[in-house]
């Protein structure tokens, strides 16, 4: 039953996987609203003085940017499923509801971590060009990307699967997410704020936010993992 369970998990992470590099619609869309934000953001900031220093608000604008991108790409996955009718033909299926919310929930992250790999370099560009930058503690952002990603798919999925079924998909799941993701914006944002502050001060901050995010993924994912059945048989 468990290597049935994990085939069946593997098949639909590929199906996922082989659409978008297919279209490429999802990653394309996701990745240009993330660099415009960017370019938003440098804009919106260029006029500030001499004095400001943009790694005092960098980690808030990085994960606000993740934060807004993701929703996009999460109601259009959800979206294509439910448009062709993949969705229902998975849950007519002999398929456990667990594993079509994991099967989903690493499709999204994979998708989200994408885009992050392109955003980071932009952004360092253009806020973090000539700032003193620890790299040792650098090389630490990408660890509370990921988990922060972590919990951003898992609730995003739950979410969005609830969201599409609704006639106004595209209002609904951004007023259920972002309440949902305040916790874990607080303890990414303080991570990552730590990590591109550097210094020895800083590291203890940077591991009390990243006890926050891993604490905030556990709950929520064993809470979604638990709500989807009962959420597509709704």
């Amino acid at each position: 039953m468990a290597s049935l369970s994990g085939r069946q998990f593997r098949a639909m992470v590929k199906k996922d996987i082989v659409m978008e590099l297919r279209t490429k619609e999802m990653i394309m869309s996701m990745g240009l609203y993330s660099l415009l934000t960017m370019v938003v953001y440098f804009v919106a900031l260029s006029q500030t003085g001499s004095n400001f220093d943009p790694r005092d608000i960098a980690a808030g604008l990085l994960w606000l940017a993740f934060i807004f991108t993701s929703m996009l790409g999460l109601n259009r996955s959800l979206v294509h499923e439910k448009d062709q009718g993949c969705l229902e033909a998975l849950l007519l299926s002999p398929v456990d509801r667990p594993v079509i919310f994991f099967a989903k929930v690493i499709g999204n992250l994979i998708f989200l971590l994408a885009v992050e790999a392109l955003t980071i370099p932009v952004f360092g560009f253009l806020f973090l060009q000539g700032s003193s930058l620890d790299i040792g503690s650098m090389a630490l952002v990408p660890l509370i990307m990921f988990a922060g990603s972590v919990g951003i798919a898992g609730v995003g999925t739950l979410l969005a699967t609830m969201s599409v079924n609704t006639s106004g998909k595209d209002f609904v799941l951004p007023v259920l997410f972002i309440p949902l993701m305040y916790p874990l914006l607080l303890g990414a944002v303080s991570a990552t704020a730590a990590a591109i502050t550097g210094g020895p001060d800083a590291m203890g901050g940077f591991w009390i936010g990243m006890a926050w995010v891993v604490g905030y993924d556990v709950i929520m994912l064993l809470a979604s993992y638990g709500l989807y059945e009962f959420i597509v048989g709704a």
